[in-house]
């Protein structure tokens, strides 16, 4: 089998090129933090990020001017309010804004994994989002009743995060996913970020764990605590003492620009002593990273 084990620089240069249509992973755990910072320091442009509830990670992608779209059911600062960087942005005729309904959103990826170009639906039949949404209404062929068409949306790439891999990209993850597996699934290439990389024999002793088969993985990159400030279901908790600072600072354009200004410098994690108290929140040694 091939090895896919590529640096994080090689694979987002070869695998997100400017323009592409990214589904972001994650869904409260595994978002991809160290996937979207080396976007930030590549200083790729012109992308649409999609996902049913969006992170503060698009905050970071848009405020760092990688991102001029989102195609989203929901976005905000995830338990502790609203989004400031993608709503000015927003207001300010920067950023488009495709939205739909978090399974509205789903039954898009749905239909792109399936490989058929909608699914029809009871979603978004009344209000005006369904219009917005790009719904269109279609006859059932067996009642006779009337359907909302939802299309398939097919990302050029999935960026997912996750407990572990072997080299040849098979992915294993524990906890709620969200609607990861389904990007992954619709996605043209998948990029895989793992807390640690481990022997074949490992994935086939719990096989059970795997949410990725390899023949779907472009690539697996090796990146400890890359979900954070998020967490890892059984490995660390999640850091809510800085999304509520994300919160803060968010609403400062210098402040901002200072964030960004330590990610492009090669920063952007937390350093040991939080790592260990984050991973003694979730009752793991700290050895164990």
């Amino acid at each position: 089998m091939t090895d896919k084990v590529l640096s994080i620089g090689d694979a987002i240069r070869g695998f997100v090129p400017a323009g592409s249509l990214v589904f972001v992973g994650g869904f409260g755990q595994g978002v991809p933090f160290a996937a979207g910072r080396e976007i930030i320091r590549q200083g790729i442009t012109g992308l649409t990020l999609c996902r049913t509830g969006a992170d503060i990670l698009f905050d970071l992608l848009v405020a760092a001017g990688a991102a001029d779209r989102i195609v989203v059911g929901w976005f905000g600062n995830p338990g502790v309010g609203i989004s400031h960087i993608c709503r000015k942005a927003i207001r300010e005729g920067r950023l488009a804004l495709t939205e739909t309904s978090n399974f509205g959103l789903l039954l898009q990826l749905e239909a792109a994994a399936l490989g058929v170009p909608f699914l029809p639906a009871h979603v978004l039949s009344e209000g005006d989002l369904g219009e917005r949404a790009d719904r269109k209404p279609v006859v059932c062929p067996f009642t006779g009743g009337t359907l909302s068409a939802v299309p398939a949306l097919t990302p050029d790439v999935a960026l997912v995060h996750a407990l572990r891999a072997d080299r040849h990209g098979n992915v294993q993850a524990d906890g709620i996913m969200g609607d990861t597996l389904a990007g992954a699934r619709a996605a043209k290439s998948v990029v895989v970020t793992v807390e640690e990389i481990v022997d074949d024999a490992v994935i086939r002793s719990e096989p059970e764990r795997t949410i990725l088969p390899a023949h779907r993985v472009s690539a697996v990159v090796h990146a400890p605590f890359g979900a954070w400030p998020s967490y890892v279901k059984g490995l660390y908790d999640r850091d809510d003492e800085h999304y509520v600072a994300f919160d803060r600072l968010s609403r400062d354009p210098s402040k901002v620009h200072a964030y960004l200004a330590a990610i492009r410098a090669g920063g952007g994690l937390p350093d040991p002593e939080r790592r260990a108290e984050l991973m003694d929140r979730a009752g793991v040694p700290a050895h164990v990273l």
